[in-house]
């Protein structure tokens, strides 16, 4: 396959590229991103050396004529599509990114792909798979006692974030049942591990912590997030485009809900136990700030389906994940200072 991956230099991307580069199957992989703030080539360090399939596309998806100059040039036969901006707190301040990039550059490559690809029996055919990677926030909140979402939950998104990522979703959705594209959706909980830019919750706390500055934690810190690792992410999303069933939608997740206080704590006891040298005590940095608008109350995701058709679970203990994590940050403080502009958050 000739498989294109957008937005590789990212969080999940990167380790995505890492897990599949070396696959047999894999004979040519195409890295496009436009390296926002959220994307960096240190990321990839040591990829394009070793492996003489890979190649970089600093591309936008806005730009509909260089989308579709990549995947005829490069003869895309496969497309694992993770770009997207993602953070909820930046599409409450400014959500017009996340309407021209999740919406509008999904529909591009879709354009794109549609252009290339051969228009007989689409549905049927092995050789061509488009893999559109969202996420459990378009499905909205649940209640403490309510069940976890399933493929079949309805849509109810509850920030600019999620309703742009729940129009691409439909926007792949309309894709294949009106034109047979090959597509397949997957939704994923919260995802954890290393490179996570420092902007996201798990790297907040670290670096509050080795800053001995205030952890911020929104409202009560009692909403409950189903955590999964991105190794368990990756080897999942490989497996939904090798072996998944051409118009269903796959949910991924770890199995490990949590509320945000919890977790927050657990982090602080995780670095005071190997960076003992800071003095410990590290929980009582724990600050609550007022809540931000829309705040969901609770995901969770059952992976049931994906389990039973595709064989996949999770390999990661949240537990045994989150030591990795923290462990992964405390020795890479150098590439958390390049990649926040030299500050820590």
């Amino acid at each position: 396959m000739n498989l294109l991956v957008t937005g590789g230099a990212g969080f999940i991307g990167s380790n995505l590229i890492r897990r599949v580069i070396g696959e047999p199957e894999v004979e040519k992989l195409v890295n496009l991103d436009c390296l926002t703030y959220a994307g960096h080539l240190e990321n990839l360090e040591g990829i394009h050396d070793v492996h003489t399939s890979y190649v970089f596309e600093k591309v936008d998806l806005r730009d509909r004529d260089e989308v579709l100059r990549v995947v005829r040039q490069y003869d895309i036969t496969h497309v694992m599509h993770l770009a997207a901006e993602s953070h909820v707190d930046r599409s409450i301040a400014a959500p017009a990114d996340f309407i021209t990039t999740n919406i509008n550059g999904t529909f591009h490559l879709l354009e794109a792909c549609r252009a290339h690809w051969p228009t007989a029996k689409r549905e049927q055919r092995s050789e061509n798979r488009f893999l559109h990677v969202s996420t459990d926030e378009v499905y909205g909140s649940l209640g403490p006692d309510d069940p976890a979402f399933t493929e079949s939950s309805p849509y109810a998104p509850n920030s600019p974030y999620s309703a742009s990522k729940a129009a691409a979703d439909m926007l792949v959705r309309s894709c294949h049942h009106t034109y047979g594209l090959p597509a397949i959706i997957t939704n994923c909980s919260n995802n954890y591990g290393p490179r996570q830019h420092p902007e996201k919750l798990i790297p907040v706390v670290i670096q509050s912590i080795l800053d001995r500055k205030p952890i911020p934690v929104y409202g009560d810190g009692l909403n409950v997030r189903d955590w999964l690792y991105v190794g368990d992410h990756c080897e999942a999303l490989w497996t939904v485009l090798t072996t998944g069933n051409i118009g269903q939608t796959y949910n991924i997740g770890g199995c490990s809900e949590l509320a945000n206080l919890d977790l927050v704590q657990r982090i602080c006891d995780f670095v005071d136990q190997l960076e003992p040298e800071l003095g410990g005590h590290s929980r009582d940095l724990i600050t609550f700030v007022p809540d931000r608008p829309g705040h969901d109350r609770r995901y969770a995701i059952d992976a049931g389906k994906t389990g039973c058709e595709l064989g996949w679970t999770p390999m990661h203990d949240l537990n045994d994940g989150l030591r990795e994590t923290v462990t992964w940050y405390l020795t890479h403080q150098t590439w958390v200072r390049s990649v926040s502009g030299t500050q820590t958050i």
